[in-house]
């Protein structure tokens, strides 16, 4: 994935999915959530949105 790319709609709603899921396994409390939710959607790049998940396991996706 090249990560200087613009990211799409359907890009940013992937990780928030993934992040979803994370709260509900309790990876994330509440307030994380709605921080990386916040930043998913002021992301313009990909690397933006890398590094919301970087410390999320890859079997969330």
């Amino acid at each position: 994935m090249q990560r200087d790319l613009r990211v799409s709609d359907a890009e940013r709603q992937a990780v928030v999915r993934r992040l979803e899921r994370a709260l509900r396994d309790g990876r994330l409390t509440i307030i994380e959530f709605d921080e990386r939710v916040q930043g998913v959607y002021a992301a313009r790049v990909r690397s933006e949105l890398e590094v919301l998940t970087e410390d999320l396991p890859p079997d969330l996706w």
